[in-house]
């Protein structure tokens, strides 16, 4: 690793910064890892696009229908393919704990900057915030990386900012995916901002995070590469402007990426975001693929509804 566990936290608050995007796994027509797609994603994910930093194996990933050692190799993949050119973060979610931390293990051992684990389905209710602490505590006791909280609604519960307050004087847990109503990151952002990075998955409020809360990373979801092209770069180009504090230019530019925005969200089934995305991945010119089961594929109206609509959306191929 490139710090020790001591460091993590200061580490992370010099390096864990920009654009960061959760990648979502191309599969082949016989259901296998594009390995050769998902690097020449990668590459244009990093040369062409700026993206900053890679979340692996989320649930964009499809992590849910992947074997253990196809998890571990995705990690070793992501590592490959950024070459120190970007930073990585592996998703070592379980629900099971000796897997959790094998993988945490295994990201450790290939390369990779950090760890992420989601918050538990928990089957009982007592007890619940000091369960949810020993609960990292235990997996920050085996390993040295960085560790990144997420809290969603698909756990069932969100984790309060008063928790995740405490979380955060967990000596390895140096940010959190808080996939959560805006006063709760923003109440944790006030609580806990020296020694947690706060972030969130919404692309439409990171401008506002950036000016608003001092935001400095986006942690992340499928946009940066989604709503971008070589040629149309205005996610990254909104955002540097926010870095460099000019607020009116910034918005005019992310304003002007609402037909792109309505656009994705207008044509995509509930069901199936991972077939719609991948879908206009191969729009894009990107490598999309087929998804696994459980997750759905697009029928052929939902394919034509989702070209005439990205066709129309003004992005510059």
């Amino acid at each position: 690793m490139k710090y020790t566990r001591e460091t993590a936290k200061s580490h992370a608050f010099a390096h864990m910064r920009g654009i960061w995007a959760a990648a979502l796994m191309p599969f082949r027509e016989d259901l296998s890892i594009d390995e050769d797609g998902f690097r020449r994603n990668m590459d244009h994910w990093i040369e062409d696009l700026g993206i900053d930093g890679f979340f692996i194996a989320g649930k964009q990933g499809e992590f849910f229908s992947m074997s253990l050692d196809e998890r571990k190799r995705s990690f070793d993949l992501a590592v490959e393919a950024a070459g120190g050119r970007a930073q990585t973060i592996m998703s070592c979610s379980d629900q099971n704990m000796d897997v959790v931390i094998d993988l945490a293990k295994h990201a450790q051992a290939c390369g990779a900057d950090y760890i992420v684990v989601h918050a538990p389905i928990l089957h009982f209710f007592k007890e619940q915030d000091e369960t949810l602490l020993r609960y990292y505590e235990t997996i920050a006791s085996k390993v040295d990386i960085g560790i990144a909280l997420w809290s969603h609604p698909d756990s069932g519960y969100l984790m309060s900012p008063q928790l995740c307050n405490r979380l955060a004087d967990i000596e390895t847990v140096v940010a959190i995916k808080y996939s959560v109503p805006r006063e709760m990151y923003a109440e944790l952002t006030r609580l806990a901002g020296d020694r947690i990075i706060v972030s969130t998955a919404s692309e439409e409020e990171w401008l506002d995070n950036i000016l608003e809360l001092d935001w400095r990373l986006y942690l992340c979801s499928s946009p940066p590469y989604l709503i971008q092209t070589k040629n149309d770069r205005r996610m990254r180009q909104y955002t540097d402007l926010a870095f460099a504090g000019k607020a009116a230019e910034a918005r005019a530019i992310r304003d002007s990426l609402d037909p792109v925005r309505h656009a994705l969200k207008s044509t995509r089934p509930a069901e199936k975001p991972h077939s719609h995305q991948k879908y206009w991945q191969d729009l894009l010119g990107q490598t999309g693929g087929r998804v696994r089961p459980p997750c759905l594929e697009l029928t052929e109206d939902e394919k034509r509804a989702t070209r005439a609509a990205f066709e129309a959306c003004g992005l510059k191929l």
